[in-house]
């Protein structure tokens, strides 16, 4: 298995202190952790993107920019682009733009985001996200994928002769399709061939394997190699400690304050937005969250595993405002006593073939 740092970069008071970090603290806590999880032997490092809440992840490409100067190996993804409030032809501009000042090294995760105010905020109408989804994703592939472009559809006008620049470095890079709720993404990744990223984030284990089933089930029936359906998981958070019991004493009351702070009473009911474990117990017995000892995560994670059949396991450190050492010692941790069992237990040849 291969391993991935995502930020969506919340941006919140501490849910216990009432602390809030700058917006430049922030932002240099997301680069530099970058930084720190290429040393410590991560193969990717993703940065959401978010235009409501409390969030700090409205240009993602920006940072990642910032990454790419300041890393040279770790993989660098999106999570998500949201490509359905955006033009195509400007995400295929600045992520070519980034691909080439990483060498390559850019993926795409692209999604109609889990936010419900950004179709709002730019003029769109939210009614119309599976079909703005699928228009701007199609037309962003064939905008990396071929030159000279004529095109026509609803959203934006039409092309003709387009021929997007900068070109990606080596070939366009690989698109992965965020799915948390809807079997939309799995059939439109299925479609195309492309890999499934499950956000694997505050639901219970079953509604994401559905997700998964679905695409690999369309996969093969779209006439592709089942062997070559990829998929990744998120998860809702990390935090390791040396026994679960003390994980529990510990973070007890910093987890579910930050249930409560994120608790959005007008989503209440829709799936995706508010995590049914509210309490710390019944996220290490339930949840995806990965909290425990360094086994109870490694069982968690080949648990997973063995419903997913998933090719990379997604880690978020930032999720409950732990400081910037924190999150690099739960990063050490992570890197030393879990990532080689589990990819001894669970080989990937994900970026090898």
């Amino acid at each position: 298995m291969k391993f991935q740092v995502l930020s969506i970069v919340h941006h919140s008071p501490h849910p216990l202190t009432g602390e809030l970090l700058s917006a430049a603290d922030r932002l240099e806590q997301v680069v530099a952790l970058g930084e720190t999880a290429e040393r410590f032997g991560f193969d990717a490092y993703a940065v959401g993107e978010r235009h409501a809440g409390p969030f700090l992840s409205s240009a993602p490409t920006v940072l990642l920019a910032a990454l790419a100067a300041r890393t040279t190996r770790i993989r660098l993804l999106t999570g998500v682009t949201v490509v359905a409030i955006l033009d195509p032809v400007r995400v295929a501009e600045d992520y070519a733009t980034l691909d080439q000042l990483s060498r390559g090294r850019l993926e795409l995760v692209v999604g109609k985001g889990a936010e419900a105010g950004h179709f709002d905020l730019f003029g769109l109408d939210e009614g119309r996200q599976w079909d703005l989804q699928k228009e701007k994703y199609e037309l962003l592939r064939r905008l990396w994928t071929e030159e000279g472009v004529d095109w026509e559809g609803e959203f934006r006008p039409a092309l003709k002769n387009v021929t997007t620049v900068p070109r990606p470095y080596a070939g366009p890079p690989r698109i992965w399709h965020g799915s948390a709720t809807s079997l939309n993404s799995p059939e439109l990744a299925a479609k195309h061939g492309d890999p499934l990223f499950t956000a694997n984030a505050i639901q219970p284990r079953e509604a994401y394997a559905r997700l998964i089933a679905h695409y690999r089930e369309k996969f093969e029936e779209y006439g592709h190699d089942p062997a070559h359906a990829r998929v990744a998981a998120g998860s809702g958070g990390l935090l390791i400690a040396d026994t679960t019991e003390e994980a529990i004493a510990r973070y007890k009351d910093l987890y579910e304050a930050k249930v409560r702070q994120s608790f959005r009473p007008h989503l209440e009911g829709k799936a995706g937005y508010n995590t049914p474990f509210r309490t710390i117990e019944d996220a290490v017995a339930d949840g995806p969250q990965l909290i425990g000892s360094p086994q109870r995560i490694i069982d968690k994670i080949l648990g997973y595993h063995a419903h997913y059949g998933h090719d990379l396991q997604s880690v978020t450190v930032d999720t409950f405002g732990q400081s910037t050492a924190e999150q690099i010692e739960t990063l050490q941790r992570f890197a030393e006593e879990i990532a080689p069992v589990v990819r001894r237990e669970a080989p990937s040849t994900l970026w090898e073939d």
